[in-house]
């Protein structure tokens, strides 16, 4: 229902552009103008913010691809380095038995008898023994033990006695060795074999 103005007339004054009705058409138009503005300055600003983040993320990007560059070119000439101060402290160990070996190359073999000479050898030996041992070598010798093909490498069979003597290390033709648990090279040995 409508109400009457005193003067008897009818509101002429609503759907006016100059009024505040929300409904006038006039304010619709600019009030729709000024939400389609705010909508923009929201989504510029939006956009803004998504692209500094993305340079953010993308300069945290380089940064780290730098920071494992640099930890990789690091870690690999470190394991150099300490694999050559390593080589050169096994070597420095080897130095004393060298000399000791180089003395007894060059005796002069009229002056000194044989026996000296192979004493001279055992004992250069024994130091290298020693000396390898403490650094981690072991000697893979299998003389009389059971055939094992992770540590032996058979070269020949001769025949057993007796079946207990099946597949028993005779022979050894060369000692194998271990370093560190590690195979480095296999004994090279004679197995027994019963063919009763």
């Amino acid at each position: 229902m409508m109400e009457d103005r005193k003067d008897g007339g009818f509101d002429g004054g609503a759907g006016e552009p100059d009024s505040d009705d929300a409904f006038a058409p006039g304010a619709e138009r600019q009030s729709g103008s000024d939400v389609d503005g705010e909508d923009f300055a929201t989504a510029d600003g939006q956009v803004a913010d998504l692209e500094r983040r993305l340079a953010d993320q993308q300069d945290r990007y380089l940064r780290l691809a730098a920071e494992y560059e640099n930890y990789r070119k690091r870690t690999l000439r470190e394991r150099t380095e300490s694999h050559s101060r390593g080589q050169a402290e096994l070597l420095k160990q080897l130095l004393d038995p060298l000399d000791d070996l180089s003395r007894f190359a060059h005796v002069d073999p009229n002056t000194v008898d044989a026996g000296t000479i192979v004493q001279g050898a055992e004992m250069v030996e024994k130091k290298l023994m020693k000396l390898f041992s403490g650094a981690g070598l072991e000697v893979v010798d299998p003389v009389n033990q059971t055939f094992d093909p992770t540590l032996h490498e058979a070269v020949a069979t001769e025949a057993a006695l007796s079946p207990e003597d099946d597949h028993v290390v005779a022979r050894v033709y060369q000692v194998g060795y271990l370093f560190n648990g590690q195979l480095l090279r296999p004994a090279r040995v004679v197995v027994k074999q019963w063919n009763g």
